[in-house]
Parts: C-alpha cells; sequence; structure tokens
C-alpha cells in the first residue's frame, strides 16, 4: 500500500511539474557565449522543452536575429527562473525537433 501511495505522489509531481515548468535552452550567442539551460515557469507559448530558436521558428517558420533577441527577453520578463544551468545541446535538439539554426545572410536558416 505504501509503494502504491508512493507512486501516485511521484506521479503527481511529475505531471505538476511538466504542465508548470519548462527547461529553456538557450544556445550560445555572442551575448552568452557559453550558452544556458534554465528551469522556469511556463509560459502560455512554451512548451515542456523550449528554445528561443525553437519558439521563432514555432511562429515565425524561421530564426532571425531579431525574432531570437525578442524571444530571450520576453521570455526573462514575464517568468521567474528558478534554476540555471549549463548549455545541454541535447536538449537544444530536442527543443528544435533536431534542427540547428545557423547563420546565414542575416536569417537563420534550420539544418539536419
Amino acid at each position: 500500500m505504501k509503494r502504491l501511495w508512493l507512486l501516485l505522489i511521484t506521479g503527481a509531481i511529475c505531471a505538476a511539474a511538466y504542465f508548470s515548468l519548462t527547461i529553456f535552452v538557450v544556445p550560445p550567442i555572442g551575448a552568452l557565449p557559453e550558452g544556458r539551460t534554465v528551469i522556469m515557469w511556463r509560459l502560455d507559448n512554451t512548451k515542456f522543452v523550449d528554445s528561443p530558436d525553437a519558439m521563432c521558428d514555432r511562429m515565425q517558420g524561421g530564426v532571425s536575429l531579431l525574432c531570437r533577441g525578442m524571444t530571450m527577453v520576453a521570455v526573462a520578463q514575464n517568468t521567474k527562473i528558478l534554476l540555471r544551468l549549463p548549455y545541454m545541446d541535447w536538449l537544444y535538439l530536442v527543443s528544435t525537433g533536431g534542427k540547428r539554426f545557423e547563420f546565414d545572410r542575416s536569417r537563420f536558416r534550420g539544418t539536419n
């Protein structure tokens, strides 16, 4: 019986974390050359694992320097960061569906 309660409580905690938190992955950029992974309260337009590049790609069909910057500012102003961690490339790839965005003539282009 104790194991069942433990399992139910663990499941409830995991579900609460999934629906209320976001793992936000900021790739290495000029202002933050080492990148960063943060755990934060979820916003309406973020997913459980997300990044500025993934959000721009979802909302605009591509990534630009302007969109990336505006997304990071909007996220920072509208939520509370709970934990700061080092950059994790594999989580960045999870957020973008396996795409990497590289600079090309003032636009970022998704590559697999």
